[in-house]
């Protein structure tokens, strides 16, 4: 029979959110997905097997909400939106999916036929995020990957290179910020395609 009081106490503690913070724990958030460049590079088919790794990240970007950062010291998420997967899932799916756009390797997936593949993509997501002007006007979306192609074979870097995109939202609206997003994510994805089948 305490736990009324409980609450009670809680909602009448000095700047307390506790109740509302559940509330909005339990609120159901908008999805968004990213897509892979509808027009990407194609080559002749090369007979290598390739591995996309599962990209590493900063802790503030281990989830499935939208980045939004008000100034270069703080990051925030879009309150009423996330994203479809978990940001270096989506980043690993977009990056797979574009390379299998190409048509030019023989297998291309996040985990090898055998024991290892030929070639696997290893890469660092740096930055994922919006971030808003400072008068409030819109919002400039700024990707950046770092990636690295290994061969399996004796563990040696064959290429690394930074990779970015970037786009502006006129506006701090989640429609338009993701909007920004799949502009960025396009732009540093068909850098990405082009840089991979000139190195392999």
């Amino acid at each position: 029979m305490r736990l009324p009081a409980v609450l009670l106490a809680l909602a009448l503690l000095p700047g307390c959110s506790a109740l509302s913070a559940l509330s909005d724990a339990t609120s159901v958030l908008d999805v968004y997905e990213l897509s892979a460049p509808e027009a990407v590079p194609q080559g002749a088919q090369r007979p290598i097997d390739v591995i996309v790794e599962l990209p590493t990240t900063t802790g503030a970007l281990q989830t499935d909400r939208i980045m939004i950062k008000p100034s270069e010291l703080q990051a925030q998420y879009l309150p009423d939106a996330r994203w479809g997967e978990e940001v270096p899932v989506m980043v690993q799916s977009l990056m797979l999916r574009t390379l299998q756009e190409t048509e030019a390797f023989r297998y291309a997936a996040r985990e090898p036929l055998g024991l290892s593949g030929d070639i696997a993509i290893v890469s660092d997501i740096i930055d994922f995020q919006a971030v808003a002007d400072p008068a409030g006007a819109g919002a400039t979306v700024d990707l950046r990957l770092r990636v690295q192609l290994v061969q399996e074979e004796g563990v040696r870097i064959l290429a690394s290179r930074t990779l970015e995109g970037r786009a502006r939202a006129t506006s701090t609206e989640t429609a338009a910020v993701v909007e920004a997003f799949d502009a960025a994510s396009d732009a540093l994805l068909t850098e990405f395609a082009t840089w991979i089948l000139a190195r392999l």
